[in-house]
């Protein structure tokens, strides 16, 4: 009787021991992230901010349980087929990618390896989910909606400035996903009887002649598509349109955030949260495949009344009333 007692004793000390080492396992293994970005380190800090933060919460540290491998074009594009290559031999558990760019880079790389990717413009249209209720694809995340956006985003700035006729567009041409956006905005300015005028940078170099053009002739107001490129160097041209009076809507609340004059996007930092969620469910076994496609539910409009009043212009009542956001 008391070598069996022992004996039950040894298998169950076993047991636990088997167990306990299975917990300090799982408890120990570390997640390796890698992020595919089409803008620069410093001007997106604030979102990724955003998906860590988020990540965090739903407990995966940096130092203890997870590794991120960072990878920016710094607003040119064409550096992202080589820098998805890069991550893909880090052999990552998962990739996250900014915009169509960036995603479609990535998936040509990777055809195993899940992607979870935001401010995408048309995840069907573009080849990278077969639907959004069920992606059929090692890919998944939000859509940005930024097609659609575009002429409620020129009829705002018509209704703001109604003497406003004629709008140039800051532009990056070869960028597949703007292109769509311009042919959105020129839909809307046949209807808005607004005369659009493309003004193309295709590279930081090119910003400079880009605003030489503007200076020489003098459009009513600016409006920037929110490109990599426009986004990285977001400073540099609000002050171009500010130094020069010029009324401007942008594609993202950051440029009003840096002084722009108002802008009506998706709010990016809440699909930054929201990408986390998605890297979550997939870390612990979900498959991207299944997860459908998240579609943004609110568009901001954020004014900036400093630089309003710097302007010597003001935004109707109409316009004040409808903002989600005011920078004073």
């Amino acid at each position: 009787m008391e070598q069996a007692h022992r004996r039950q004793f040894l298998v169950r000390s076993i047991a636990l021991a088997l167990l306990s080492g299975a917990r300090v396992e799982a408890q120990q293994r570390i997640y390796r992230i890698a992020t595919l970005i089409p803008s620069s380190d410093g001007t997106g800090a604030h979102l990724r901010r955003a998906l860590f933060g988020r990540l965090e919460e739903l407990g995966y540290r940096g130092g203890r349980n997870l590794v991120v491998e960072g990878r920016f074009a710094e607003g040119r594009i064409e550096r992202l087929p080589a820098l998805a290559a890069e991550l893909v031999a880090l052999k990552p558990d998962i990739v996250f990618a900014v915009g169509t760019q960036a995603t479609l880079a990535a998936l040509k790389a990777i055809s195993t390896i899940p992607i979870v990717f935001v401010l995408v413009a048309d995840p069907v249209g573009s080849g990278i989910v077969m639907s959004l209720r069920r992606p059929d694809a090692n890919a998944t995340g939000l859509s940005a909606q930024v097609v659609e956006i575009q002429g409620k985003r020129l009829q705002l700035l018509k209704e703001a400035f109604p003497s406003v006729s004629r709008v140039a567009v800051l532009h990056k041409p070869l960028n597949t996903p703007e292109l769509l956006l311009l042919s959105a905005l020129k839909e809307a300015s046949t209807t808005l009887a607004l005369n659009l005028r493309v003004v193309e940078a295709r590279s930081p170099e090119e910003l400079a002649p880009a605003f030489k053009t503007l200076e020489i002739e003098g459009p009513d107001a600016i409006y920037v598509i929110e490109g990599p490129l426009q986004f990285v160097h977001r400073e540099r041209i609000v002050e171009f349109a500010n130094g020069r009076r010029l009324i401007a809507v942008y594609g993202a609340a950051e440029f009003v955030e840096a002084g722009g004059l108002m802008s009506y996007s998706n709010n990016w930092l809440e699909h930054y949260r929201a990408a986390a969620t998605y890297v979550d469910k997939i870390l612990k076994g979900a498959k991207p495949s299944e997860l459908p496609i998240e579609q943004p539910t609110r568009f901001d409009l954020v004014l900036n009344l400093k630089t309003a009043k710097a302007q010597g212009v003001k935004f109707p009542p109409s316009i004040l009333l409808r903002a989600d956001r005011v920078i004073e």
